[in-house]
C-alpha cells in the first residue's frame, strides 16, 4: 500500500511537520512558514459558536418506515405508502446548559429528525415532552436568559429560575412534567419525543387536519432520581453520548413508534382547550392515538462536530402535505431557527452533508454568500422570471391556506372553555402514584426553598394550589420544612 502523503489545505506535500521554519537554529519563527500559520490559523476556527439553547447534542442517522396507511390525511410522499423507507438523522439535545454541560441533568430533551424525503427535507422538532413552558415566542428570550447562567454570578440561580416561572403562570403544566419521575431520562433511547407543536396535514383532496406527534420508544420508558442522576454526572458526564453511540455500536439499534393524533380543522374553533396552545395536550379520549410507522437509528456519525453540531433543523422545512398551524410558538420559530443557523453556520448551511437533501436535487436561484458551494452550469441565471429554461413554481402550495380575519395587534389568544393555566397540570398531578407524587414535590422544593424572596416562592406555590389545592399545600409544606432546616 503506498504510504498516504500529508499536504496543506491547498494540497501542496508538507515536508516537516515536527518542527517550525526558524530564522536559523534557535532562532525566532518565519512569517513565510505557510504550513505553521495555516495549522493555527485553521486550529482557532475550529469552533463556532454553539447554540444558545440545545448546545449539548448527540445524533444519529437511522429510517423510518411507514407500516400504517395514513393518505387520508396526508399527501406528502415519505408517507404515501406501506413499508416505504426514508433516511433521516436524528439530534437530542438538552436546553439550557452548554456545549460542556453534563448529559444526565433535569431538564427538557430536544428531539429533533431530519427526514430526507424525495420532496426535499422536512424538519421536525420537537422535545421529550408534548408541552412547553410559555405559549408565546415573545417570551421566549426572557425565559431562556431566567434559566441559563446569570450574568453576574456566572451561574443557574434558583431566584431567576422560579422568578420568571412566578410571573408565568401558563408555566405550570410543563413544570409538573419537568419535576415529575419523567424529568431526566436514564437514557436518550429510554424517552419519547414529541411534535410538541400542532402542524397541518393535508391530503390529495386539500382537506386540513392539525396533528401533533407522538415518537413512542420501544425500549420503555426509564428515567433516574435526582440522586442516581447526581451519581451518574459524577461518573460519566457524557452518559448520554455513551449509550447511544455504545448501543448502536454494539448493533442494538433503537427504535420509536411514530403515532399521531388527528383534528379535523374545521373543530378547532370549538374545542374545549386551545388546540395552538403549547402549554396544552389533547387528551386522548378526545382524539385517540393513530399509529403512523417505525423510526430506527442504526449508524453513528463519522464526525460529532461536522454532523452534530453542524446540524441545522428549521421546522419551516416541510414539504407538500405539511405545514404550520397558527400555533403561536411554532410560528416564531419558523423564523427563529433558520436565523440561528445562519448566524452559527452561515447562509450556505443548507450546502453542509448533514443538512444537504439526500433523495431530492436543490434547483433555485440562491448564489454565492459565505462557503458557497453550489453555483450552476455557467448559463444558469441567477434571477427569475427568465427565458432560459431555469426552475420554475408549481403553482402548487405545500399545505392548506388557514383562514385569519380580525385587526391587527398585540392580542391575547382567544379562550376555549376549558382554557386556564392549571387545569392541565392538576389533572396530571392527580394521574400520579403517591410515590410519584411525593418525588415531584421533593424535587419541586428543592430549587424552591433555595428562592431568596417570599413573595417569588408564594406566587408559585399559588400556581401548584390552582391546579391542585392538595398539590400546593404538599409543596408548601415541603419548602417550609427544607427552609426551617
Amino acid at each position: 500500500m503506498s504510504k498516504r502523503v500529508l499536504t496543506t489545505e491547498s494540497g501542496a506535500p508538507v515536508a516537516d511537520n515536527q518542527n517550525s521554519a526558524t530564522a536559523g537554529v534557535g532562532g525566532p519563527l518565519l512569517l513565510q512558514d505557510q504550513h505553521l500559520l495555516e495549522k493555527l490559523a485553521r486550529f482557532n476556527r475550529e469552533r463556532i459558536p454553539e447554540r444558545v439553547v440545545h448546545a449539548r447534542g448527540s445524533g444519529a442517522y437511522g429510517h423510518f418506515e411507514v407500516t400504517d396507511d395514513v393518505t387520508a390525511w396526508t399527501k406528502a410522499a415519505f408517507l404515501s405508502e406501506v413499508g416505504k423507507k426514508t433516511e433521516l438523522f436524528l439530534r437530542f439535545s438538552t436546553v439550557a446548559d452548554s456545549l460542556g454541560g453534563a448529559d444526565a441533568v433535569r431538564d427538557p430533551r430536544g428531539f429533533a429528525v431530519k427526514f430526507y424525503t424525495e420532496e426535499g427535507n422536512y424538519d421536525l422538532v420537537g422535545n421529550n415532552t408534548p408541552v412547553f413552558f410559555i405559549k408565546d415566542p415573545i417570551k421566549f428570550p426572557d425565559f431562556i436568559h431566567s434559566q441559563k447562567r446569570d450574568p453576574f454570578t456566572g451561574k443557574q440561580e434558583p431566584d431567576n429560575v422560579w422568578d420568571f416561572w412566578a410571573h408565568a403562570p401558563e408555566a405550570t403544566h410543563q413544570i409538573t412534567w419537568l419535576m415529575g419521575d419523567r424529568g431526566i431520562p436514564a437514557s436518550y433511547r429510554h424517552m419519547n419525543g414529541y411534535g410538541s407543536h400542532t402542524y397541518q396535514w393535508t391530503n390529495e383532496a386539500g382537506e386540513a387536519f392539525f396533528v401533533k406527534y407522538h415518537f413512542k420508544t420501544n425500549q420503555g420508558i426509564r428515567s433516574l432520581s435526582a440522586e442516581q442522576a447526581a451519581e451518574l454526572v459524577g461518573k460519566d458526564a457524557n452518559s448520554h453520548q455513551t449509550d447511544l453511540l455504545q448501543a448502536i455500536e454494539r448493533g442494538v439499534n433503537p427504535s420509536w413508534t411514530l403515532y399521531v393524533q388527528v383534528m379535523p380543522a374545521a373543530e378547532a374553533a370549538d374545542y374545549r382547550f386551545n388546540p395552538f396552545d403549547l402549554t396544552k395536550v389533547w387528551p386522548h379520549a378526545d382524539y385517540p392515538l393513530q399509529r403512523v410507522g417505525r423510526l430506527v437509528l442504526d449508524r453513528n456519525p463519522d464526525n460529532i462536530f461536522a454532523e452534530v453540531e453542524q446540524a441545522a433543523f428549521s421546522p419551516n422545512n416541510f414539504v407538500p402535505g405539511i405545514g404550520p398551524s397558527p400555533d403561536k410558538m411554532l410560528q416564531g420559530r419558523l423564523f427563529a431557527y433558520a436565523d440561528a443557523h445562519r448566524y452559527r453556520l452561515g447562509v450556505n448551511h443548507t450546502q453542509l452533508p448533514v443538512n444537504a437533501p439526500k433523495a431530492a436535487v436543490v434547483d433555485n436561484y440562491g448564489r454565492d454568500g459565505f462557503m458557497a458551494t453550489r453555483y450552476g452550469s455557467r448559463h444558469d441565471k441567477n434571477y427569475e422570471p427568465n427565458s432560459y429554461q431555469g426552475p420554475a413554481q408549481t403553482d402548487t402550495p405545500l399545505s392548506a391556506p388557514l383562514a385569519v380575519q380580525g385587526w391587527t395587534g398585540t392580542h391575547e389568544a382567544p379562550l376555549h372553555t376549558k382554557d386556564d393555566d392549571f387545569f392541565q397540570a392538576g389533572e396530571l398531578y392527580r394521574l400520579m402514584s403517591e410515590d410519584e407524587k411525593k418525588r415531584l414535590i421533593a424535587n419541586i422544593a428543592g430549587g424552591l426553598s433555595q428562592v431568596s424572596r417570599e413573595d417569588v416562592i408564594e406566587k408559585n406555590i399559588a400556581h401548584f394550589a390552582a391546579a391542585d389545592p392538595e398539590y400546593g399545600r404538599r409543596v408548601a409544606e415541603a419548602v417550609n420544612a427544607l427552609r426551617e432546616d
